[in-house]
């Protein structure tokens, strides 16, 4: 049953309209952040516990992953109601509580909005399936079997094999991208369009500030059903079904945009809102560049980070720069971790360097321009877990094992307090593991140490903060080699100069007019103008 809306309640309203240039968001995966009522499972009472933590960092929103009804086959990105609460995190009341907390806090808060897909067992679905006439029969994607009743085409899932399943009610195949329990939505339908900007209202009216809209390049097909064409060869043998083909035809429509338009409309009706998108794929950027063009969403986010095996100046800087700040195109967003990719720390850092990479890293992510993301964790400098087989919960990591970036990793519990059972998460056993080495980087000890990642985070943020040239100024690359990094920042008559060193041993980086120069903020080791190993330093022009 869908709940009843509740009156908006009040969020502060003293932000400028454009709020979210150049902040900084902290996502929260809700079954991992803290546990209040002794599960096991993280839930909404436990953010709104740990919510000080949050804005003693200098954040300036909360992003929360999908809390709502799920019978959790993908951990909430199958919804089974987009408009209720789920009963392991909560009930709306909760989700009322943490809003009115984080708004006291002055916390924005951001919602997962899952467009292109729910679960079968959502009412929708259900009545769609029953037959091919009822009110609901096309808002989800059908088609008849081929003449020796294979599927209708040759589209792989993301999660393996065919993105058909039969459904013997109706006699024919539905489509889903990722799970056979998602099934996808037509998103082309006008009535699934409205349903659709019915539940952004729905949480609008609950006093949300804005949106992550999950997948959102999926929300269409095409009608056609074309098959998709084989990828080039020549990258590697490929682990899943999916990465075989070139997605040409079951996702990215060009309608795409004209929905996100629609979208637009609604969210200004409720004044100073957020909107990013979650964008993959091989041609990511030009989609996110068209998803977010005037009258569009405000920002969008890609896996140019989260999947790369190494950070590189080069790899930085060819990221950055196909965002230029030029007339007509959008805000980027940047994420170095998330849910579904692996730690940074452990992807990127050298053994013996993880600190004073995880310093460099937050450095580098608190100077980049566009909105910036951490992930409930980073702050810590927390590391991939381990998972064994037996104790994976994420159904493409169990797919695809042993090879998988197993997103469980990624997914464990918030270590809070040092000595405490499961780290102060919860008073059960958690729902996954606990990192043998989460207890040294539980939130006690970094707190109390004033040069922690955790204290140098807040620090950091607070720098970014300081500086227009950081939120909002423009960004050009100066030099990206193999080992330095150097932009500068730009707004207003300040020019902050960013330098960043990845290799190991020394390096000289003062420029050649250095007395123009003084450094306002570093990390790492090394004497003036000198970084060892992985280090930064931004150095403000005086002349």
């Amino acid at each position: 049953m869908t709940a009843q809306r509740s009156p908006r309640i009040a969020a502060d309203t003293t932000a400028t309209a454009e709020w979210w240039r150049g902040a900084a968001i902290y996502q929260i995966y809700p079954r991992s952040f803290a546990d209040a009522n002794g599960d096991g499972i993280g839930d909404l009472a436990g953010i709104t516990a740990h919510l000080d933590h949050v804005a003693s960092l200098g954040v300036d929103a909360i992003w929360l992953s999908p809390f709502y009804t799920s019978p959790m086959a993908d951990f909430g990105y199958d919804i089974a109601d987009y408009c209720d609460v789920d009963p392991i995190f909560g009930t709306l009341a909760d989700f009322d509580a943490l809003v009115a907390r984080a708004h006291q806090l002055g916390l924005k808060v951001i919602v997962d909005q899952v467009y292109a897909h729910t679960s079968d067992r959502h009412p929708w679905f259900a009545q769609s399936r029953s037959s091919r006439d009822n009110p609901r029969a096309d808002w989800y994607v059908w088609a008849d079997a081929k003449p020796e009743g294979s599927p209708p085409n040759n589209w792989q899932s993301v999660f393996g094999g065919p993105a058909w399943t039969w459904d013997a009610r109706r006699g024919q195949y539905y489509l889903h991208n990722f799970l056979s329990s998602q099934p996808q939505l037509n998103g082309h339908h006008p009535d699934v369009q409205e349903a659709l900007l019915d539940v952004a209202r729905f949480w609008l009216e609950r006093g949300v500030d804005g949106f992550r809209v999950d997948a959102i390049n999926f929300s269409m097909h095409h009608p056609s059903l074309t098959d998709n064409p084989p990828a080039p060869t020549g990258n590697g043998v490929p682990t899943r079904p999916f990465d075989f083909q070139l997605h040409l035809y079951n996702q990215s429509h060009p309608d795409i945009p004209l929905f996100l338009e629609r979208l637009r409309g609604v969210l200004d009706q409720y004044g100073a809102t957020f909107t990013v998108a979650e964008v993959g794929g091989a041609d990511s950027e030009r989609e996110m560049k068209a998803f977010t063009a005037p009258g569009r969403l405000d920002s969008a986010y890609g896996f140019d980070f989260l999947y790369a095996p190494q950070l590189t100046p080069r790899v930085v800087a060819e990221a950055v720069q196909g965002w230029p700040d030029t007339p007509g195109t959008g805000w980027p967003s940047w994420a170095f971790e998330n849910h579904d990719a692996p730690r940074a720390v452990s992807r990127w850092a050298r053994a013996g360097e993880e600190g004073a990479f995880a310093a460099m890293k937050m450095l580098l992510l608190a100077t980049l321009r566009g909105t910036i993301i951490l992930y409930f964790g980073e702050e810590l400098g927390l590391t991939q877990v381990a998972v064994p087989f037996e104790k994976l919960q994420d159904p493409e990591a169990i797919a695809n094992w042993p090879l998988t970036l197993s997103r469980d990793g990624a997914r464990t519990p918030m270590p809070w307090w040092g000595d405490a059972a499961h780290l102060g998460f919860s008073t059960a056993e958690p729902w996954l593991p606990t990192g043998s080495d989460h207890p040294a980087l539980a939130v006690d000890r970094q707190d109390a140490d004033a040069g922690s990642l955790l204290n140098l985070t807040r620090r950091l943020l607070a720098f970014r903060r300081g500086h227009a040239a950081l939120t909002l100024g423009t960004m050009t690359v100066v030099d990206a080699t193999d080992d330095l990094l150097v932009f500068e920042r730009r707004h207003d008559g300040e020019v902050l100069r960013c330098i960043f060193h990845f290799g190991a041993g020394r390096l000289d980086v003062a420029p050649a007019d250095r007395a123009r120069w003084r450094i306002v903020e570093r990390v790492g080791a090394g004497a003036e103008w000198i970084l060892a190993g992985p280090a930064g330093l931004v150095a403000r022009e005086i002349g």
